[in-house]
């Protein structure tokens, strides 16, 4: 498979849902696009086996909340393949403090004393970036490269193949997103972004995890232990 350039392997439920898309043209484009970068000595983040860890880690039959990001982290050491997560000893960036805030004011939940989303990922929080991919040190490096065509066709899918998922949708860019969603089947949480230049405009506040697990827990789902480990 193409992504075998990549160095990367995705998930069996995401991989046949997707195929298409790895056959397209744009996709092959995106695959050449990156590796082009690479061979001119260019790091880009995250590293090729994490690029799909948000697929590895929350199988399409297990999504039950889907957390939308734009770009991945661009220094050193940050994006490990999960929106707004942050590998183990990392600083926490400013705008999951401003989610982990919301936290603990939503749900009494202790303040992390880390940034690693995992332990979301593994009960069903799909963490996906708009862009899989960005250059060091270059934020929405990757952002015209066609990571978009691809992950709004996950973004369809998962509405059309699932029902009953919880969308989270922070910021105007991710709000755009909201067409691609059948909100008859699945439930839409809006918001500011979590980022200091609008946490206080709406998202500090917004209540949008307790929101969440009340809705799973009525549709039969268990609910998201938002606690982290």
């Amino acid at each position: 498979m193409l992504m075998g350039k990549l160095n990367v392997n995705i998930e069996e439920s995401w991989k046949t849902a997707l195929q298409e898309e790895f056959n397209k043209p744009y996709f092959i484009q995106l695959v050449n696009h990156i590796k082009t970068e690479k061979e001119l000595g260019k790091k880009i983040y995250p590293k090729g086996s994490l690029l799909f860890n948000a697929f590895n880690s929350t199988p399409l039959d297990k999504v039950k909340v889907v957390i939308l990001g734009q770009d991945p982290y661009h220094g050193p050491g940050q994006a490990h393949g999960l929106s707004f997560s942050v590998q183990k000893g990392i600083p926490i960036p400013p705008s999951l403090q401003n989610i982990f805030k919301e936290l603990q004011q939503d749900t009494g939940m202790p303040y992390p004393n880390a940034g690693d989303l995992s332990s979301w990922a593994k009960q069903g929080v799909f963490l996906l970036n708009a862009s899989l991919t960005v250059r060091e040190g270059e934020p929405m490096s990757h952002a015209k490269i066609g990571w978009a065509n691809f992950t709004d066709a996950v973004i369809k899918t998962m509405s059309l193949l699932r029902s009953t998922i919880v969308f989270m949708l922070w910021g105007k860019f991710a709000q755009e997103k909201q067409g691609l969603i059948d909100a008859s089947k699945h439930l839409i949480l809006k918001a500011p972004h979590p980022s200091p230049l609008s946490a206080h405009q709406g998202f500090l506040g917004c209540g949008h995890f307790s929101s969440c697990n009340q809705y799973l827990v009525k549709q039969g789902v268990d609910p998201i232990d938002w606690h982290l480990r």
